[in-house]
Order: C-alpha cells, then sequence, then structure tokens
C-alpha cells in the first residue's frame, strides 16, 4: 500500500495530456524568463491548479485524500490534512479546533512564535510552564509531568495541553504519562512536532506522538522527511477532537491555492520514509555517531549529548548541537565564522551553542568539512581561561508576568518608547531571535531590565531580532495607557 503516490502519478498523468489552459496560474505552463530558465521549465508546466482529476486540498474526495489515508496510515493517526502553508497553519488549527475564545490552554514558555499567534487568533488564555533547563549548555529542555498537574490542580478548567516534542534542541518530553494523565482529566493533548518528522522511521527515535495516543500533532515533513520547504502535515486522532471542527478550522488559515509541487513532494516523502527510512536513518545515525566521537575529541567543543543533564526525557539524536563556551566564544560568533570563512551553514546560534540539523539528505564529507572548519576554529580561537564575559542566557531570565492576554494585547493601541525605558511597561509585540523564532517577550508581558539587557547583548551579537516594528531594534512598542 505504501508504495503508491496517487496524487504524484495523477500529476504525471495530466502533465501528459498537454491540456490547453485557460484557467490559471497566469504562466499557463509555458511562459517562460530567467526564472523558468534557471529552475527548469518542467516546474512550469507542473505549477497547475485544482481540477476534478486532480482533487482539491480544500474539500479532498480523490487523489488527495487516498494521499492523506496513506499518510495517516504512515503515522499511525486517524486521518492527516496536507499543509501548503507549513506547520505554522497546523498549529493554528490545533489550537482552534481544541479551544473556543476564553478556553485555558497549557503551553510551555518556549513556544515558537507560531504557537502565540494560534493565542491571538482563537482568543484562548495561556497557561504558562517553565521547561526543564540544562543548566552547563543554558538551553530549554521538555516538559516535566508535575508542572503540567500543578497547573491543572490550580486550573481544573483548562481544556487543552500544547507540547513540543522534540525542541528545537532535540530534548523529548515523557509524552507517554502526560498523555494519560490528560486524558484522565478530559483535557486534549496537541503536540507541536515539527522536528519530529523522521521519528516513526527508525526504532532508535523516540515514538512519535500519534503512536503514544496525542489528539493532534503538527509535523514539518520539510525540516527531516526531505519534502520542499512550507510542506507539512497536521495528524489527528479521532476523539477529543471532532474531525470537521478541524477541517473548518484549517480552511480559515489555508490558501485555496494550494501548489501541487508541494502537496506532490509530501506524496513520494511519505512513500521514501516509509520503504527506506529504515535504511536511510540507520546510516544517517553511524555517520552522527562517528561525527560526535570526532568532534568531543577538539579541544575546547563539546557535542551535547556528551553533557546534556539528567533532567532530560529522552533525546533526538539527529539534533547536532555542540557548545562553543570552551573556546571563548559565543554560538552567535561560531555561527558567523562558520558561515563567513568556511561555507557552512548552520540551523541556529544561542549565547554558548550552535546547532545543526541531521537529515535525510545528508552525506559524510559535509560532516568532514564541518569537523575541519571546527578544529581550526579551535586552533583560532585558545581559551585564555578568562572565558567569555558573562552575560545573561534567555534561560537565566525569569518568565515576563502575563498582564493582558496575547489576543487582547495584539488589538490594543500601542505607542513606541526607547528600550532603556521601557522597563515595567507591558509589551505591544512579541521579540524573538530567528532561527528558532522563540519568542523572549510575547504582547502582553511585563518587560523587566534583565530582558532589555539581553536585547542589547543580542543586537552586539548581531543576532537576527524579529518582531520589533523599530527595525533599528532602539525603541520598542508597549501598551498605551499601562502605568511603569
Amino acid at each position: 500500500m505504501q508504495n503508491k503516490t496517487p496524487l504524484f502519478d495523477a500529476l504525471k498523468n495530466y502533465h501528459k495530456t498537454e491540456v490547453v489552459s485557460f484557467d490559471v496560474p497566469g504562466h499557463k505552463k509555458r511562459f517562460q524568463n530567467e526564472f523558468s530558465d534557471y529552475i527548469g521549465h518542467k516546474i512550469i508546466e507542473l505549477d497547475t491548479n485544482s481540477m476534478k482529476e486532480l482533487d482539491i486540498l480544500n474539500n479532498p474526495t480523490g487523489v488527495i485524500r487516498e494521499a492523506h489515508q496513506l499518510m495517516a496510515h504512515a503515522y499511525s493517526a486517524d486521518e492527516a490534512f496536507f499543509l501548503v502553508n507549513g506547520t505554522t497553519s497546523g498549529i493554528q488549527t490545533m489550537v482552534m479546533s481544541a479551544c473556543n475564545p476564553g478556553d485555558k490552554i497549557i503551553l510551555p514558555r518556549n513556544v515558537h512564535k507560531s504557537a502565540i499567534n494560534a493565542l491571538i487568533l482563537s482568543g484562548a488564555t495561556p497557561i504558562y510552564i517553565d521547561p526543564e533547563v540544562d543548566e552547563t549548555l543554558g538551553i530549554s529542555l521538555g516538559v516535566n509531568i508535575k508542572k503540567i498537574k500543578e497547573a491543572v490542580i490550580k486550573d481544573p478548567d483548562i481544556k487543552a495541553v500544547f507540547i513540543i516534542n522534540p525542541t528545537y534542541y532535540g530534548a523529548v518530553s515523557n509524552l507517554k504519562e502526560i498523555i494519560k494523565f490528560c486524558h484522565k482529566e478530559e483535557i486534549v493533548v496537541l503536540v507541536d512536532e515539527a522536528h519530529g518528522a523522521h521519528f516513526p522511521f527508525h526504532d532508535n527515535f523516540p515514538e512519535n506522538a500519534m503512536v503514544l495516543g496525542a489528539d493532534m500533532s503538527a509535523i514539518s515533513i520539510h525540516k527531516t522527511g526531505g519534502s520542499l520547504t512550507q510542506s507539512s502535515v497536521l495528524l489527528l486522532k479521532n476523539g477529543l477532537i471532532n474531525k470537521q471542527r478541524v477541517k473548518r478550522m484549517l480552511n480559515l488559515t489555508q490558501t485555496t491555492s494550494a501548489s501541487y509541487l508541494l502537496m506532490t513532494s509530501l506524496d513520494v516523502a511519505r512513500k521514501t520514509l516509509v520503504i527506506e527510512g529504515k535504511e536511510i536513518f540507520t546510516n544517517l545515525l553511524d555517520m552522527i555517531s562517528k561525527f560526535r566521537e570526532k568532534l568531543n575529541s577538539i579541544q575546547g567543543i563539546r557535542c551535547f549529548k556528551s553533557i546534556l543533564s539528567d533532567k532530560l526525557y529522552n533525546f533526538d539524536e539527529t539534533k547536532i548541537g555542540i557548545n562553543l563556551h570552551g573556546l571563548g566564544l559565543t554560538g552567535f560568533e561560531g555561527y558567523d565564522i562558520l558561515r563567513e570563512k568556511y561555507n557552512i551553514q548552520m540551523e541556529l546560534a544561542d549565547t554558548h551553542n550552535i546547532l545543526g540539523i541531521a537529515s535525510i539528505g545528508d552525506v559524510w564529507e559535509d560532516y568532514q568539512k564541518l569537523i575541519d572548519a571546527l578544529e581550526e576554529m579551535a586552533k583560532d580561537h585558545k581559551r585564555d581561561n578568562k572565558g567569555i564575559n558573562k552575560t545573561i542566557d534567555f534561560n537565566e531570565l525569569e518568565s515576563p508576568e502575563l498582564v493582558v492576554s496575547p489576543r487582547d494585547a495584539f488589538y490594543s493601541e500601542t505607542e513606541s518608547i526607547p528600550l532603556e525605558k521601557a522597563i515595567g511597561r507591558v509589551s505591544g509585540e512579541s521579540i524573538m531571535v530567528y532561527p528558532p523564532g522563540i519568542p523572549l517577550l510575547i504582547q502582553g508581558e511585563k518587560i523587566s531590565k534583565d530582558l532589555i539587557d539581553h536585547i542589547f547583548f543580542l543586537k552586539e551579537q548581531k543576532a537576527v531580532i524579529t518582531g520589533m516594528d523599530d527595525k533599528t531594534l532602539n525603541n520598542i512598542s508597549i501598551l498605551k495607557g499601562e502605568i511603569e
């Protein structure tokens, strides 16, 4: 069954018919310019519109529906929905499907900005809990079930729990116990599994959310599964969430002009993962193990897995975390050096670390280039025992106090003032370093001095700060009328 690619086959058959087009898209599959000359004209020929033989994403009854069913089976879900607006639309759909305006939802404070935007769209009330923290690395880990239980005892009318599994850094929570507890309390479990699309396809990976019984999860197959960027999947287990409500909410967040290039890439990626995934990921894990062994032999550099806290429940091996503190470099500096001097693009940086994503397209030659670059960096930046100056890590900051709901703050009148004058005021915007897009500050939260100091530090490090209306990053938007 999983050998089939119904949507891809339908697109290829349609392409062979050479139909005369009086519909959109406007290039009519023949218009050529420098874009089509560069990427190849077949891409233009396959970029088509919804029609009977190709089905319609917003109401699939044919080949897209069949492709959905195959995807659901691959991930042990009851239903699957292709996403062409990225996992962002899936996260928004999950929250809006589970929560009505005013409903309370538990979220770890290190959620992606898409979850915050989902709160704005849904009107749900966030109950933030702090994830566990690895003090050595200065990174957030998973969520401890004790904190969820404490939150439920304090607010017994909580409607849903939102979990990141795995985190950007690869930390995995005890999702099985979280789901068991939540379902006993009739609380819906939503999982941001953007970085776990590979989990079902090798025994050495953590179990995926659907196998463990989560109600919904959103997966970015483009991140680790080989589909095209912006293509993702929303998964559903029938039970606490109504399928028709999910479809209605999805149609609010997703385009009516879905790209068949994105959708067919999902169809083919699913087949590849199911049929070839075990072999592909066995080879990948072998490369990662060899890479970590060589990495840990470099003086001043440490690999995450060798030093992770015992607070960690489980770990995704495909996340290549590298701590540079022993070189006297910040992660931001290391990130820039690798890109500018060695032409190596890492996924993200923070105060002490850089992170790479290992995935389906990796080859050993790339790992060797990174090893060679890090060895040279280690020679160029031998630590003088003074280390880097003490800075404020995000995880050392106390979670900001939520004063106004994200939705109310979003629609409130704001004013722009200098950063240094904003201490004690309520933020009118969400501020984050991208990637990964985890908010340092969420609209509606009170601004602290430590947070302002951290933003100044990030500016000095030339980190990519997003969310601020003032592109000079000197001013911040605050809610008007709030008393300091």
